[in-house]
């Protein structure tokens, strides 16, 4: 790999730093502040989320019509995007905070796609495919940044400073990338013919489609409330931001990890071990509350949501290799489906059932329920492709 090369992936990297490790998963370990100063209640931090996730699901959407000008409109997305950022600190008003998270989740959805459709057609040119997990690895950077940023900068400046300072490191972050992908030229995307093999709803693709949108809302949970789950278990509050670091320290190298593992092994048995050790994590602390339980349990999380990103996008592409922008546009689209319903409903279990227990029982059946999906799609496939190879024989 040139050092060209390493920079115009170490741009990608950062964006995704800035779009989810910090705009979207920032708010994880700053929502215990922010309930303790302001007083509302878990529902309304799921009302908070959910807007995020809207906006998301909006922007994936959005993306997958994108053709032209890919690159510019990456990049003013994500001046929105830290803009979104800084104001949370700026004004305290609910209303307002919804449309800032809306903003946020908007301009991620875009900067998600388009960061990952354009570098993955990049790396694909120049036959590096195989560092696209490097790319992804910037969601768990950005999220131990966060984790590791938000209690130092809250000590001294309360809430408000903390978003004030993330939104002045995102802004960093993107002066950086500016730099580094000042000579990087974005071809426009081809709208490709739609033809039997290019059709999405045949095969397996529906099938891991629903699985990844399950996957969606079974994951976001953990993701949305874990932080302020531990801050509430008082033996346990002094550790409630490490959790979050150690979950940003184990996602670094997972996709990586997965995508390697992707050369050697089938997908799908891959993708089987990592819901099932997601599935553990997010259970592990309904039946234990000890240190090294919750520590295992955001370990387990951090190994597996982005590897489960990471091996979901990469597999899809494999198999529509030339509609990578629309196949990760409507991936993320159903995923962010998901993260719209999960934080709403957790919200509504923890005020019914005055515990967090509930949501992450409820959290664990749907990520379980994802895997069977994807596993009867995988034996249904594969046996309907068997027949048809049988009839054609004879």
């Amino acid at each position: 790999m040139t050092r060209q090369h390493m920079g115009v992936v170490f741009g990608g990297i950062l964006l995704l730093v800035v779009a989810m490790g910090i705009s979207r998963f920032a708010f994880t370990p700053i929502l215990p502040f922010m309930r303790h100063d302001v007083g509302f209640s878990l529902e309304v931090a799921g009302f908070l989320a959910s807007s995020n996730y809207i906006g998301y699901f909006i922007g994936a959407l959005w993306a997958g019509f994108i053709h032209r000008r890919r690159k510019n409109i990456l990049l003013a997305s994500v001046v929105f995007n830290v803009l979104s950022v800084g104001l949370m600190g700026l004004l305290e008003v609910y209303s307002v905070w919804l449309v800032l998270r809306l903003i946020a989740g908007i301009t991620g959805g875009l900067i998600f796609v388009l960061t990952s459709s354009i570098m993955m057609d990049y790396l694909a040119r120049h036959s590096l495919s195989r560092w696209s997990g490097y790319v992804f690895s910037g969601i768990g950077l950005g999220i131990a940044i966060s984790g590791l940023c938000v209690p130092a900068i809250e000590a001294k400046f309360a809430w408000e400073g903390t978003w004030l300072g993330l939104g002045m490191l995102s802004a960093i972050f993107l002066l950086i990338t500016f730099i580094l992908w000042r000579n990087l030229e974005v071809q426009d995307s081809i709208k490709v013919m739609k033809t039997l093999d290019t059709k999405m709803t045949r095969g397996f693709m529906p099938w891991l489609i629903l699985s990844y949108g399950l996957e969606g809302l079974g994951y976001i949970i953990t993701g949305t409330f874990l932080v302020d789950i531990i801050h509430n278990i008082p033996s346990l509050q002094a550790y409630s931001s490490y959790s979050w670091v150690i979950v940003g320290l184990a996602a670094i190298p997972s996709a990586p990890v997965w995508t390697v593992l992707l050369e050697k092994f089938s997908a799908i048995k891959i993708l089987f071990v990592a819901y099932i050790l997601q599935v553990i994590g997010i259970l592990l602390p309904v039946f234990s509350q000890t240190v090294w339980s919750v520590l295992l349990a955001s370990f387990l999380f951090g190994l597996t949501f982005v590897g489960i990103v990471t091996l979901t996008t990469s597999y899809a592409r494999q198999l529509f290799p030339t509609q990578s922008g629309f196949v990760v546009s409507l991936l993320t689209t159903f995923y962010a489906f998901g993260q719209i319903i999960g934080p709403i409903v957790a919200g509504k279990l923890v005020e019914v059932y005055s515990s967090y227990k509930a949501a992450l029982v409820f959290a664990g059946v749907i990520v379980f329920l994802a895997l069977l999906v994807m596993v009867i799609g995988r034996w249904l496939t594969v046996k309907k492709e068997a027949a048809a190879e049988h009839t054609i024989s004879i």
